[in-house]
């Protein structure tokens, strides 16, 4: 007999956050945006610019090895799981050169973003880790910029998870407009981390510190559409496009890879039916010509 799909599928990832993973995920979240936002929130002099990188670089690989360890520890990622982040970190990696070039196209992100609405957003945030860790060795990427997009394709990841529940073409659309804002999303993130250290400090859209909040944020703004709102839209204009066609065959595949693999399967024991068998020594049944 065939195997029903499950009705929760749509509004529930296939694998489950166990409360440890959970709790250290939303921590590395947290100060993922702290990492993204310090120039906004630290004081001046408190934190130089000479340390603030490599700082920054070596916690955030810290928090994304956590994540994955107490996903893992946990449960949370069991070996099913970690075979399809296995796969599919290898097809983002393997999907990145194609695309990383003319005019912001970007062809990681639709992978990514349907990923965490089927499987999740625990799985959503850590694929985003591992995808952008597993490119950029393969790119030669590697550098202080590498978590800063490891926790921004994180974000898109995760947020896809948590997107409300939708059908059929209603979800494709929703999936395709998400789609197209993180790609917006994803560049807002990463300008911020070059930001503070890339202009002259005369500029009136380089970062000052001391100013106060609401003009720190103008003049950040000002710096985002002058330098990467064009590449961004690319991003943006790609992920709606590649959603839009391939959304509806990738999301069959990852949801009948998961009814498949039964990452949801709750385990269950069924009581023995008909009366018990007699505890006693197996010996020659009545009747039989042997027992005489």
């Amino acid at each position: 007999m065939k195997a029903l799909p499950d009705p929760t599928e749509r509004s529930a990832g296939a694998v489950r956050i166990a409360p440890r993973a959970g709790v250290v995920i939303t921590m590395a979240a947290f100060l993922g945006l702290v990492a993204f936002f310090w120039p906004f929130v630290v004081a001046p002099g408190k934190l130089g610019a000479n340390y603030a990188p490599p700082l920054i670089f070596g916690v955030l690989l810290v928090l994304v090895l956590c994540v994955v360890i107490s996903e893992i520890a946990e449960g949370g990622i069991n070996s099913k799981a970690l075979a399809m982040l296995g796969v599919l970190s290898a097809v983002n990696a393997a999907l990145r050169p194609l695309g990383a070039g003319t005019a912001g196209i970007e062809t990681v992100f639709f992978v990514l973003v349907l990923a965490g609405r089927v499987y999740g957003p625990g799985f959503g945030f850590t694929l985003g880790c591992t995808s952008l860790f597993a490119s950029a060795l393969i790119t030669g990427g590697v550098g202080p910029w590498m978590p800063y997009q490891m926790f921004g394709c994180a974000f898109v990841g995760m947020l896809a998870g948590l997107l409300p529940r939708a059908t059929g073409r209603r979800e494709v659309l929703m999936l395709a407009v998400y789609g197209s804002l993180s790609g917006y999303l994803f560049g807002f993130l990463l300008n911020l981390s070059f930001w503070p250290f890339s202009l002259d400090p005369g500029s009136s859209i380089a970062y000052l510190p001391g100013l106060p909040f609401t003009e720190q944020w103008q003049r950040y703004l000002a710096f985002d559409v002058a330098t990467s709102l064009g590449w961004d839209t690319g991003r943006a204009v790609t992920n709606f496009v590649c959603i839009t066609l391939a959304g509806p065959a990738v999301l069959t595949t990852f949801r009948r890879a998961a009814r498949k693999a039964r990452f949801r399967a709750p385990v269950r024991f069924a009581a023995r039916s008909g009366p018990a068998a007699p505890d006693r020594a197996p010996g020659p049944a009545r009747g039989d010509s042997r027992a005489l």
